[in-house]
């Protein structure tokens, strides 16, 4: 798939950290050129105290094949949004082939445990704002260049593909809202030749997440004796190839409206993680309640 994407022109909105980062990377690999977009940038971080910014992500994107151009955006803000689309246009004749709504914010927002009545309303609204809001608001500007172009694809990333309750009412209707925008956009988007879908990937080996295990990726294995279910983890970058599979897939138009897990775009294009593992977390939680 080496420089299946040349030639492309791809926005990742929320590419700091995580699977926004990795994506981006991945997306490079192909030979796109990527804008990397979010908060966070050198000497003014915008999530607590994560040290990751949208220039290093850039960088990555540039080491790794691509071309890698930071733009800080406040996604929630419409403004904001208008002037990087007009920015990407003017740099590339018009041209954005690929968009990846990756913007969450939520993680500390989120008070897990407490029914919906006892959470923090301004913190569920403001999740809102930052994972859904947003997610429109960049759709609304990018698309009408894909759609002069009668061309493109928006992946919206989601947690999740199944309807089950995901243990916070205000973290579920952030999740469920990305995967129902991605259906409506491709019933809207496909008579103009644009595919819009959903992707989740299972549990994600984040720098976060590997703080908060005490491990790095490196030996991330060690992580496993305090919480079993890590070991069926997989790197942001399994998604991230996931992403870059669809985005240079021919027929990606068969997609459109659904969601799909990393596994099952693993199966469908054979890719692995960067470890060359090929997670299945569906298959691996599976196996572990049996036992």
């Amino acid at each position: 798939m080496s420089n299946a994407l040349k030639g492309k022109v791809a926005l990742v909105a929320g590419a700091t950290r995580g699977a926004g980062r990795a994506i981006a990377r991945e997306l490079g690999a192909q030979g796109a050129v990527v804008y990397c977009t979010g908060r966070s940038v050198a000497g003014r971080p915008a999530t607590g105290n994560r040290p990751e910014t949208i220039e290093q992500t850039a960088e990555l994107v540039t080491a790794g094949g691509g071309t890698g151009i930071a733009v800080q955006t406040d996604h929630t803000v419409p403004e904001q949004v208008q002037r990087l689309i007009q920015r990407i246009a003017e740099d590339q004749d018009g041209r954005l082939d690929i968009l990846v709504n990756d913007v969450w914010g939520g993680d500390e927002l989120t008070s897990w445990g407490k029914p919906f009545w006892e959470h923090d309303l301004d913190a569920g609204l403001l999740m809102q704002q930052r994972a859904v809001h947003s997610h429109i608001i960049t759709s609304h500007f990018a698309a009408p260049l894909m759609v002069a172009r009668k061309s493109g694809v928006i992946v919206e990333i989601t947690d999740g593909y199944k309807p089950d309750y995901r243990g916070s009412l205000f973290y579920d209707l952030a999740k469920a809202s990305v995967i129902r925008l991605a259906l409506a956009m491709s019933e809207e988007l496909r008579p103009h030749g644009i595919t819009a879908l959903a992707i989740t990937p299972g549990f994600l080996r984040s720098e976060a997440m590997l703080d908060a295990f005490g491990v790095t990726e490196e030996n991330w294995r060690d992580g496993i004796a305090k919480d079993r279910h890590f070991g069926g983890s997989e790197t942001p970058h399994y998604v991230g190839r996931a992403v870059a599979a669809v985005a240079a897939d021919p027929e990606v138009a068969g997609l459109a409206g659904k969601t799909y897990a990393s596994w099952h775009l693993m199966e469908r294009y054979g890719f692995t993680d960067i470890d060359g593992r090929q997670p299945h977390w569906e298959n691996f939680t599976a196996a572990m309640h049996r036992g």
